[in-house]
């Protein structure tokens, strides 16, 4: 690589969208059209400190809060990239001219989503592959001819070393949520990938993380053309819109006060985050025995039934999913009333990861937590990681429910303590991690 770019860009988030109109770009009218229908008029600031970087051409590393806009800001300029650059004449029908890496299915579905409302005018191909459905499906399409390739790293190596596609064409990459790359376990697939696409200056490639770490900014000195570094700043790490608390129930109590806490509030799309598949599926035993509409999102349901929750979840039908960490980063859901960390999570970038899904693009949110016996351990790290403490309160019992139904089947609980006040205590938590 070149000479690296030390140039960082700040801009506080003191507000949700910037002054800059995506109007100023001078944009392809075909992308403009995608961009109005969309409802896209001034950018965020992730995307202001973005476009005018990568439309000159200039590789980005972007770090910025989840839910800013980050997707819009590698699609956009994406497909101006390939608008202004056509392809050449001895491009294959199996060559895409672009590659957006996610790390789950659920990001990839939705980047896909949303490229193809931005970009909907422009005749481009979009294609999608993902692990756990659809593999000869998704291998046909693939073969017969995309521009833009969005996928997971399991299954794009899977189809590139089968000869389905290859990368030789393409013009722009992606990475989104580096970070996240990482913590997955996915970092040499992603070395693979790169490595077979054209070498770094002779195609445009963004990366976007959480946060840029030592090991992601190596990352993009080692494949990436001379990055620029564009960063949205805020004085806390967490979204200022979004309220946060945090009680302190015993183990016994979790239950009554969270089924207290739903009956209190309009709870119309609720994400409730626990650590373990085995707790999630007690809790929403609990839930519905005590008639709230609720499922569980862990990380072995199958993929047709993932996505049917996720539809479900996002049209309001159901209001309350219950989740381990697999749905805690990469899934872009509008109107998340409120987070509840049940079990506080020992990784204190999982909290923020967690919250962030609430307070979306300029609304605003609540996240509850509890600092139950098992987990209160956590806090301290989160708040120092938050760099603020959290706002305590010492619930009344009228908060609890008093009225609990016992669900008619649930796991054999592995403790012997006593029913908690209001209810039936479902069992302690066991199983493994998801």
């Amino acid at each position: 690589m070149a000479d690296r770019r030390q140039k960082v860009f700040h801009s506080p988030m003191t507000a949700h969208l910037s002054e800059t109109r995506f109007d100023e770009f001078s944009l392809h009218p075909t992308l403009a059209r995608g961009i109005q229908d969309a409802g896209f008029e001034r950018c965020t600031p992730i995307q202001a400190l973005t476009l005018p970087v990568a439309l000159t051409g200039l590789d980005v590393a972007g770090q910025a809060q989840t839910g800013t806009g980050k997707t819009a800001a590698f699609l956009v300029a994406t497909y101006e990239t390939l608008l202004r650059n056509p392809a050449s004449p001895t491009r294959r029908a199996n060559q895409p001219r672009a590659l957006i890496v996610a790390p789950t299915r659920e990001l990839a579905v939705q980047i896909a989503k949303d490229a193809e409302q931005i970009g909907g005018h422009t005749g481009f191909e979009i294609g999608l592959v993902y692990g756990g459905e659809d593999y000869e499906k998704q291998r046909d399409r693939l073969a017969a001819g995309v521009d833009i390739l969005i996928g997971t790293p399991g299954r794009l190596i899977d189809y590139l070393k089968q000869h389905v596609y290859d990368l030789q064409e393409a013009r722009v990459a992606v990475l989104d949520e580096a970070d996240r790359m990482f913590d997955m376990g996915f970092i040499k697939d992603i070395r693979y990938l790169l490595r077979r696409l054209p070498p770094p200056q002779e195609r445009l490639t963004m990366l976007f993380s959480a946060t840029l770490s030592h090991r992601v900014m190596e990352l993009a000195y080692e494949h990436m053309n001379n990055p620029e570094t564009v960063k949205v700043q805020d004085e806390s790490v967490t979204v200022d819109r979004i309220r946060q608390l945090v009680f302190f129930p015993s183990n016994r109590e979790k239950p009554a006060l969270l089924i207290g806490l739903l009956r209190r509030m309009d709870c119309r799309r609720t994400m409730v985050f626990v650590n373990m598949k085995r707790t999630a599926e007690e809790l929403v035993g609990w839930l519905q025995a005590n008639g709230f509409n609720a499922d569980v999102l862990s990380g072995d349901v199958r993929q047709n039934k993932r996505l049917r929750l996720l539809r479900e979840f996002q049209a309001g039908t159901l209001p309350v999913l219950v989740t381990t960490d697999v749905a805690a980063r990469g899934l872009h859901i509008p109107d998340v009333t409120h987070v509840f960390n049940y079990d506080l999570p020992q990784d204190a970038a999982d909290y923020v990861h967690r919250i962030g899904r609430t307070a979306r693009a300029g609304a605003e949110g609540d996240a509850i937590s509890f600092a139950c016996e098992d987990y209160a351990i956590a806090l301290p790290d989160i708040e120092e990681y938050i760099g603020q403490p959290l706002p305590r309160d010492n619930y009344h019992e009228d908060l609890l429910a008093t009225d609990l139904v016992q669900p008619k089947s649930r796991p054999r609980s592995s403790s012997g303590r006593g029913k908690p006040r209001g209810g039936r205590r479902p069992g302690r938590s066991e199983g493994r991690r998801s």
